[in-house]
Protein backbone atom coordinates (compact mmCIF):
# COMPACT_ATOMS: atom_id res chain seq x y z
CA UNK A 1 0.00 0.00 0.00
CA UNK A 2 1.26 3.16 -1.05
CA UNK A 3 2.60 5.58 1.57
CA UNK A 4 0.84 9.15 2.41
CA UNK A 5 2.87 12.45 2.10
CA UNK A 6 2.68 12.78 5.59
CA UNK A 7 3.87 9.25 6.26
CA UNK A 8 6.95 9.76 3.97
CA UNK A 9 7.20 12.84 5.71
CA UNK A 10 7.70 11.36 9.22
CA UNK A 11 10.42 8.38 7.65
CA UNK A 12 12.45 11.25 6.06
CA UNK A 13 12.14 13.28 9.09
CA UNK A 14 13.63 9.61 10.84
CA UNK A 15 15.83 8.81 8.35
CA UNK A 16 17.55 12.52 8.41
CA UNK A 17 17.42 11.96 12.22
CA UNK A 18 18.93 8.97 12.47
CA UNK A 19 21.82 9.98 10.08
CA UNK A 20 22.48 13.72 11.89
CA UNK A 21 22.48 11.74 15.96
CA UNK A 22 24.37 8.57 14.68
CA UNK A 23 27.70 7.75 15.89
CA UNK A 24 27.81 5.76 12.24
CA UNK A 25 25.25 4.40 9.44
CA UNK A 26 25.36 1.20 8.13
CA UNK A 27 22.90 0.52 4.65
CA UNK A 28 22.55 -3.23 4.71
CA UNK A 29 20.68 -4.86 1.87
CA UNK A 30 18.38 -8.05 2.55
CA UNK A 31 16.63 -10.35 0.72
CA UNK A 32 14.63 -13.96 1.47
CA UNK A 33 15.38 -13.00 4.95
CA UNK A 34 13.21 -14.82 6.96
CA UNK A 35 10.58 -13.20 9.68
CA UNK A 36 12.58 -15.34 12.40
CA UNK A 37 16.26 -14.05 11.51
CA UNK A 38 15.19 -10.56 11.13
CA UNK A 39 13.76 -10.67 14.77
CA UNK A 40 17.02 -12.33 16.30
CA UNK A 41 18.90 -9.60 14.27
CA UNK A 42 16.59 -6.53 15.57
CA UNK A 43 16.75 -8.13 18.86
CA UNK A 44 20.69 -8.48 19.27
CA UNK A 45 21.26 -5.06 17.68
CA UNK A 46 18.58 -3.58 19.84
CA UNK A 47 20.90 -5.18 22.97
CA UNK A 48 23.97 -3.35 21.89
CA UNK A 49 21.99 -0.02 21.76
CA UNK A 50 21.78 0.05 18.15
CA UNK A 51 18.69 0.91 15.93
CA UNK A 52 17.21 -0.83 12.42
CA UNK A 53 14.67 0.27 10.29
CA UNK A 54 13.67 -0.34 6.45
CA UNK A 55 13.55 2.85 4.38
CA UNK A 56 12.70 3.64 0.83
CA UNK A 57 15.54 4.74 -1.43
CA UNK A 58 14.29 7.31 -2.78
CA UNK A 59 13.72 8.77 1.06
CA UNK A 60 17.02 7.91 1.84
CA UNK A 61 18.33 9.67 -1.11
CA UNK A 62 16.20 12.40 -0.55
CA UNK A 63 17.93 12.91 3.31
CA UNK A 64 21.57 12.40 1.93
CA UNK A 65 20.92 15.54 -0.25
CA UNK A 66 19.49 17.95 2.58
CA UNK A 67 22.30 16.70 4.64
CA UNK A 68 25.88 17.43 4.15
CA UNK A 69 27.68 14.63 4.16
CA UNK A 70 31.57 14.18 2.79
CA UNK A 71 31.89 12.00 -0.40
CA UNK A 72 30.23 9.77 -3.22
CA UNK A 73 26.46 8.07 -1.96
CA UNK A 74 26.79 4.23 -2.15
CA UNK A 75 24.81 2.99 -4.18
CA UNK A 76 22.36 1.40 -2.70
CA UNK A 77 20.18 -1.94 -5.18
CA UNK A 78 17.43 -4.29 -3.73
CA UNK A 79 15.59 -3.73 -0.20
CA UNK A 80 17.36 -1.61 1.77
CA UNK A 81 17.62 -1.36 5.89
CA UNK A 82 19.46 1.24 8.25
CA UNK A 83 21.26 0.18 11.01
CA UNK A 84 22.77 3.31 13.03
CA UNK A 85 24.10 3.68 17.14
CA UNK A 86 24.53 6.45 19.06
CA UNK A 87 27.34 5.13 21.17
CA UNK A 88 30.16 2.83 19.99
CA UNK A 89 30.93 4.80 16.35
CA UNK A 90 31.94 1.00 15.19
CA UNK A 91 29.07 -1.18 16.83
CA UNK A 92 26.52 -0.98 13.71
CA UNK A 93 29.00 -2.13 11.26
CA UNK A 94 30.29 -5.03 13.54
CA UNK A 95 26.63 -6.44 14.52
CA UNK A 96 25.54 -6.52 10.85
CA UNK A 97 29.03 -7.96 9.95
CA UNK A 98 28.35 -10.87 12.13
CA UNK A 99 25.07 -11.58 10.61
CA UNK A 100 26.44 -10.89 7.11
CA UNK A 101 28.90 -13.97 7.96
CA UNK A 102 25.65 -15.80 8.89
CA UNK A 103 23.80 -15.24 6.36
CA UNK A 104 25.98 -14.01 3.30
CA UNK A 105 23.40 -15.20 0.58
CA UNK A 106 21.01 -12.98 2.71
CA UNK A 107 22.28 -9.74 3.73
CA UNK A 108 25.41 -7.61 3.37
CA UNK A 109 26.85 -4.33 4.14
CA UNK A 110 26.37 -1.72 1.11
CA UNK A 111 28.05 0.79 2.43
CA UNK A 112 27.28 3.35 4.93
CA UNK A 113 28.24 6.92 6.79
CA UNK A 114 31.35 7.02 9.29
CA UNK A 115 32.43 10.27 10.77
CA UNK A 116 30.50 12.47 8.57
CA UNK A 117 31.71 10.82 5.26
CA UNK A 118 30.14 8.29 2.72
CA UNK A 119 31.99 4.89 2.56
CA UNK A 120 31.67 2.21 0.30
CA UNK A 121 31.25 -1.54 1.10
CA UNK A 122 35.04 -2.42 1.56
CA UNK A 123 35.06 0.73 4.32
CA UNK A 124 32.38 -0.27 6.07
CA UNK A 125 33.29 -3.83 6.13
CA UNK A 126 36.87 -2.69 7.14
CA UNK A 127 34.99 -0.61 9.91
CA UNK A 128 33.34 -3.49 11.16
CA UNK A 129 36.36 -5.62 11.80
CA UNK A 130 37.69 -3.00 14.50
CA UNK A 131 37.36 -4.46 17.98
CA UNK A 132 34.94 -3.08 20.62
CA UNK A 133 35.92 -0.51 22.35
CA UNK A 134 36.81 -2.34 25.72
CA UNK A 135 38.86 -5.07 23.77
CA UNK A 136 41.05 -2.04 22.12
CA UNK A 137 40.95 -0.40 26.13
CA UNK A 138 42.49 -3.98 26.90
CA UNK A 139 45.15 -4.25 24.45
CA UNK A 140 46.15 -0.64 25.05
CA UNK A 141 46.88 -1.29 28.88
CA UNK A 142 48.66 -4.52 27.41
CA UNK A 143 50.93 -2.33 25.13
CA UNK A 144 51.61 -0.31 27.96
CA UNK A 145 52.18 -2.76 30.68
CA UNK A 146 53.96 -5.25 28.87
CA UNK A 147 57.46 -3.02 28.71
CA UNK A 148 57.12 -2.71 32.69
CA UNK A 149 56.42 -6.68 32.78
CA UNK A 150 59.81 -7.27 31.10
CA UNK A 151 61.57 -4.24 33.56
CA UNK A 152 60.39 -6.44 36.50
CA UNK A 153 61.71 -9.84 35.06
CA UNK A 154 64.83 -8.33 34.01
CA UNK A 155 65.15 -7.03 38.27
CA UNK A 156 64.26 -10.59 39.31
CA UNK A 157 66.82 -12.15 37.21
CA UNK A 158 69.38 -9.69 38.09
CA UNK A 159 68.49 -10.64 42.14
CA UNK A 160 68.38 -14.09 41.67
CA UNK A 161 72.16 -13.74 39.96
CA UNK A 162 72.99 -11.84 42.65
CA UNK A 163 71.75 -14.84 45.51
CA UNK A 164 73.93 -17.42 43.80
Amino acid sequence: MAKSKEQKKEILARIESSIKDSASTVFVHFTGVSVGEETEMRRTLKEHGLNYFVAKKTLIKRAFNSLSIKGDAPELEGEIAIAYGTDDPTAPAREIYTFVKKHKDKISIVGGIYEGSFKDQEGMNEIATIPPIEVLRGMFVNVINSPIAGFVRALDQIAQAKEN
